[in-house]
């Protein structure tokens, strides 16, 4: 209610809302479960607490232990904290300062026995804390671990810091702190002797229990206390993993011998896999019965490689731009359409489509720019989304030098210079690569912008080879005019539908669009058939 944010961030089209930064001082029984409860509510959680072996217990968790420089162990009687050294407490408070600038939450569980609850939060503290911020004070009742807490009221300081000090939240959970209190209760007494003696229908006192010795003060008519007491004393840490692996010598041999066997385990599982796919290219070249099949299956299993490599690496955040660029990519079904217009104006000098598939080549490569342009922007607009302030400048204007190149190329052999022909295949290659390489851009953050280039620069290349290849197959020229019209006119219309999408409408806007690539793919498909129905 006082933290007027998520707790856990928010990655979607209409912007993104990171995640609440928790503080939590103090590591006992209530830090662990306000580490836990943050932790679940998807906050970033942070822990301090002066006891050492506080640590593995948070990190467990998933939170992140703070230590300060200064190595010394907090670490009292009955698990609690002691008071620590003035060196301690200086490196500490240096520590809570750097902390208390950049959190949004500060929960603070710290308690001595006997003693006023330290002051963890200070004045200066609270001073640089953001707007907005907020600190429960859980030792409220002993008189607070932040400097301007006051007993069951809720204290906005002069910089809009909340600081919480209800001294009664477990009145306010009732009935569940009751049955966790009676359920303690209960388990406490009976761990006193019937669990530990394992005597049915005797309660004894297991006066071996560390717990049940420390907290019996008389027993048959005989005071114990303080002289028969044995204070507790901590079981010693186990050994790390690095002293358990330190005690372990093993000769070269042996070491040898067992690196041996781990790279026989991991040679006999890639056989057994390599194994099943060769039975299984076995099997397809046995019953093939054509080339062409061989050669469908090479490009399939090229393709499958490829992208299986590149979209596996993509990281989870940016799987919407993935779609928006993938998206734009497809409407390269536009090549198609270009093609099949090349291939059926010839007889005509109208600029009017004259028969069934030329009219499905028109109505694809239409489609397939609308697709383009607007797929693009849309891209770069999520994109920008994900831009942050302190990201360098890029310099994209650049990546028009290696393009110039390749279009050059395709126009010195338009004039004689090479085989036409070949020449669009070379650069239809690059634009393979462009394409598949804008998707692996998209892996992470930093490269993300430069994928979206790359997927506009291969889907160039690849309109400019289709270009030529229909200029070395003998289009008539009318057949460049309708492409330059039908291009232009998809171009405009799809850079004017994604210009007026807002942030919130571009997951719907990319869905929109690849709809239109489907029908592009639909009407190719019909206009190959209608022009050449008797060889299929």
């Amino acid at each position: 209610e006082a933290f007027p944010r998520f707790f856990a961030g928010q990655m979607t089209a209409a912007g993104k809302v990171p995640p609440a930064k928790v503080l939590v001082l103090g590591a006992g029984v209530a830090g662990l479960a306000a580490v836990q409860t943050a932790k679940n509510m998807g906050a970033i959680v942070r822990a301090f607490d002066v006891r050492p072996v506080c640590k593995e217990q948070v990190e467990s968790m998933g939170a992140t232990f703070l230590e300060v420089d200064v190595q010394e162990d907090g670490s009292g009687s009955g698990g609690y904290a002691k008071e620590m050294s003035d060196d301690y407490k200086k490196a500490q408070a240096n520590l809570m300062l750097e902390q208390a600038k950049d959190v949004d939450i500060i929960i603070t569980t710290a308690l001595i026995p006997g003693r006023k609850a330290p002051v963890l939060v200070n004045e200066e503290m609270l001073s640089v804390m953001k707007p907005g911020s907020v600190c429960v004070d859980l030792a409220a009742a002993n008189g607070g671990n932040v400097a301007q807490t006051q007993a069951n009221e809720i204290v906005t300081t002069s910089n809009g810091v909340k600081i919480i000090g209800y001294t009664d939240l477990p009145s306010r959970l009732a009935n569940t702190a009751s049955n966790l209190f009676s359920n303690n209760i209960a388990k406490f007494v009976l761990s006193i002797g019937p669990q530990t003696t394992k005597n049915k229908g005797f309660f004894e006192i297991d006066l071996e229990d560390d717990a049940v010795q420390n907290m019996l003060i008389s027993y048959e008519g005989k005071a114990r206390w303080p002289d028969d007491i044995t204070p507790f004393q901590p079981p010693p840490p186990p050994a790390s993993k690095v002293d358990e692996v330190a005690a372990v010598v093993l000769s070269p041999e042996e070491m040898k011998e067992l690196a041996d066997a781990d790279s026989k385990k991991s040679f006999v599982k890639n056989s057994l896999v390599a194994s099943v796919a060769a039975a299984a290219l076995v099997a397809f070249g046995l019953t093939a019965d054509s080339e062409s099949a061989i050669m469908l299956l090479a490009t399939f299993g090229l393709a499958g490689l490829a992208g299986y490599t590149t979209v596996w690496g993509v990281a989870p955040s940016l799987h919407s731009p993935l779609m928006a660029v993938t998206n734009a990519i497809s409407g390269t079904t536009a090549l198609g359409g270009m093609l099949l217009m090349g291939a059926h104006s010839s007889a005509t000098g109208s600029i009017i489509p004259d028969s069934p598939a030329h009219w499905m080549g028109a109505f694809a490569t239409m489609l397939s720019f609308i697709n383009i342009a607007g797929g693009f922007l849309v891209s770069g607009k999520m994109l920008d989304l994900f831009r942050r302030p302190e990201d360098p400048k890029e310099y994209f204007e650049l990546y028009a030098a290696p393009i110039a190149i390749s279009v050059m190329g395709l126009l010195a052999a338009g004039f004689g210079v090479g085989n036409l022909g070949l020449m669009s295949g070379t650069v239809a290659v690059a634009s393979s690569i462009c394409c598949i390489a804008a998707i692996a851009a998209l892996a992470n953050q930093e490269t993300a912008r430069t994928g979206n280039v790359l997927g506009m620069a291969g889907v160039g290349l690849g309109l400019s080879s289709t270009l030529a290849e229909m200029s070395a197959t003998g289009a008539a020229p009318v057949a460049f005019e309708q492409v330059g019209l039908l291009g232009g006119m998809g171009a405009a219309i799809g850079s004017v539908l994604a210009s007026g999408v807002g942030p919130t409408e571009l997951p719907q806007t990319v869905a929109a669009f690849h709809s239109l690539v489907g029908l592009a793919a639909m009407a190719g498909a019909a206009g190959e058939f209608l022009g050449k129905p008797r060889s299929l």
